[in-house]
């Protein structure tokens, strides 16, 4: 990764621009073409150092519901359920744990009835309990990482 990588990783974290060409205007801060700019985003995805780049919207205030769950899986069927839950498009991702909970997910449906509908039909598919952990208090903390070589890279 060179230093035009490690610039571009840093504007589109802290400063991407909401405009009609927002990778041209990042390609002028960095001297590099908008295709450039485009080219070099999709090899860092490839990479894995850029696992999406998108808007995060306020779901509550769009009148969304969202939720915690865990599932307690048997490893010889973990590929499976996996495969299941990730078939459903309000889950915003999901990860492992070491522990008998082991695997987690967030959902966000457009109604509550629409996510209680969506746990049922995982379970089912499944065969697996959904443990349903809606959040009491929201804490949103913004998170920038640092990257090294650029000043003021840090979040």
């Amino acid at each position: 990764m060179d230093n035009i990588d490690k610039n571009l990783l840093s504007i589109i974290q802290k400063d991407f621009p909401v405009c009609s060409r927002p990778f041209q205007e990042i390609g002028e801060k960095l001297g590099i073409t908008e295709d450039e700019t485009v080219a070099r985003l999709s090899e860092l995805k490839e990479q894995g150092i850029i696992r999406r780049l998108g808007a995060i919207m306020d779901s509550r205030k769009l009148g969304y519901k969202s939720t915690l769950c865990a599932m307690e899986v048997p490893s010889d069927n973990l590929s499976q359920v996996v495969k299941v839950v990730n078939d459903y498009i309000g889950v915003t991702h999901n990860y492992l744990r070491n522990h008998d909970y082991n695997l987690w997910f967030t959902l966000i449906t457009p109604s509550q009835g629409h996510l209680e509908k969506t746990l049922r039909d995982i379970e089912k598919r499944t065969g697996q309990k959904v443990y349903n952990l809606p959040a009491l208090r929201l804490f949103k903390i913004k998170v920038n990482f640092h990257v090294p070589g650029v000043k003021g890279g840090e979040g």
